[in-house]
């Protein structure tokens, strides 16, 4: 019999916590949530699962086929439909639980099989006033769930009642999972600690000749060396001008002399949390006079903004901080010219600064959570509570192929990116393992030399 690696008492009180939030609503409420189908990578091999996360969130279910429906108030609260075991299928692909080990190891009041799930649904939703579901993320499974909306209308009879009102599964646990709890802050931290101490061993590895794909395995060992359960996000081992590409993936370019090479690699860690880490340091060990100067650039803003971050303070207020910081230290080095609103109000500091500060971080790499409330102009933007955890990363990048930019700066690109929880006087940085000043990084890379 496979147990869960899990405290069952954590999802409990998520439960609780997400019956209380309904409660204050008014009347029946059910959450609908389904786990992610399973994806071919090809022909008949699937890419490594990875369950939905709010499904995970209030259940620590990990398997797919599965869907959850959770009636606070109402009895059974927690239905949970899985599939069958089925000893011939689990030779092949592993141990499943089946209905009746999910309700006993899970806590869910019942538990049925799947293929029961449209002939139970309609009772289930019976006396409710609402449901929250998410559309959008498959659209057989949303017709699917429009017609058994309407046998539930239907059970009304001549009433004149219509659906009943949808709401969005993803943004009511988002309420819950932006504000982490201290066991969320522990696994949180623990994913980060193991991303950092993947980032330093890929520092202390890399040296010129080496291809990326080599510093790639380099950090990926470290994770699962040290207790990861998979990455939180494929890895970006990005060198010379692969940098100034936000998102690259290749992985497959030489790290070569005199380049500087942008690592962005987090570590998610069993219970679901995931680091989200980014370092940029030179190939060889040592910064040139460019690289050190577009470093100490993104370094500066990036400790600004860590400092700003604290209780009442406007999320919003730091993205403008990044712009205008940013915006200054570009007319400084030369990549820009004029007054720096009119740089802003152009958005011509989006040539070399092209995406946001930060992004909340959780069971996702791009968290839950609102970031304008009560409405979605600028002066709505969310204030800053302690348990909330979220990314710092400016960044610069100048792409070679920029002739308007001072020739020695072409082809440089820098990241650095912390991971930081708001506490009740300012915040903690999570990933402060990954050294960041240029004296630290260039000790480690060349110690002999340092």
């Amino acid at each position: 019999m496979r147990r869960p690696a899990f405290d069952m008492n954590v999802f409990k009180e998520r439960r609780a916590k997400l019956a209380s939030e309904l409660a204050s609503v008014g009347g029946a409420s059910a959450v609908v949530l389904w786990a992610h189908p399973e994806q071919l990578r090809n022909d008949d091999v699937h890419h490594l699962y990875k369950p939905d996360s709010n499904l995970f969130y209030l259940t620590g279910w990990e398997e797919p086929e599965s869907v959850l429906v959770f009636r606070p108030g109402m009895e059974p609260e927690s239905t949970l439909f899985v599939r069958d075991k089925d000893p011939a299928r689990e030779t092949w692909e592993g141990f499943r639980y089946g209905p009746a080990a999910a309700k006993s190891e899970f806590g869910m009041g019942e538990t049925h099989l799947m293929s029961e799930f449209e002939s139970k649904f309609v009772g289930l939703l019976k006396g409710c006033d609402r449901l929250y579901y998410r559309f959008g993320t498959d659209q057989l499974r949303d017709l699917r769930m429009l017609a058994l909306m309407d046998r539930v209308r239907e059970t009304h009879g001549r009433s004149g009642r219509g659906l009943l009102p949808i709401h969005d599964s993803k943004e009511l646990l988002g309420k819950l999972r932006v504000i982490k709890s201290a066991a969320d802050v522990g696994f949180l931290r623990e994913a980060c600690e193991i991303s950092t101490r993947g980032h330093v061993k890929a520092m202390a590895f890399t040296r010129p000749g080496m291809n990326e794909r080599q510093v790639m395995a380099t950090v990926l060992h470290s994770f699962y060396m040290d207790g990861a359960a998979r990455e939180g996000y494929p890895a970006i081992v990005a060198s010379g001008d692969s940098a100034t590409t936000l998102h690259y993936r290749f992985n497959d370019q030489p790290c070569r002399d005199g380049d500087l090479l942008l690592l962005d690699a987090g570590a998610e860690t069993a219970n679901g949390y995931t680091g989200d880490v980014t370092r940029t340091f030179p190939v060889n060990g040592k910064f040139s006079a460019p690289q050190r100067s577009v470093y100490e650039a993104v370094l500066r803003v990036q400790k600004s903004l860590i400092a700003m971050a604290k209780p009442g303070a406007a999320f919003r207020s730091l993205m403008d901080h990044a712009i205008e910081a940013l915006t200054d230290e570009m007319r400084e080095l030369g990549l820009l010219k004029g007054a720096r609103q009119e740089l802003i109000d152009s958005l011509a500091f989006r040539r070399y600064y092209p995406h946001g500060m930060g992004h909340f971080l959780g069971m996702d790499v791009h968290d839950s959570g609102l970031y304008n409330v009560d409405g979605q102009s600028e002066k709505h933007s969310r204030l800053l509570e302690p348990g909330m955890c979220f990314t710092v990363e400016p960044g610069l990048y100048v792409p070679a192929s920029d002739e308007s930019a001072p020739p020695e700066l072409r082809g440089i690109g820098v990241r650095i990116e912390d991971n930081v929880v708001v506490t009740e006087a300012g915040c903690e940085v999570l990933t402060g393992g990954a050294p960041k000043e240029i004296s630290e990084i260039e000790a480690l890379m060349r110690p002999s030399k340092a």
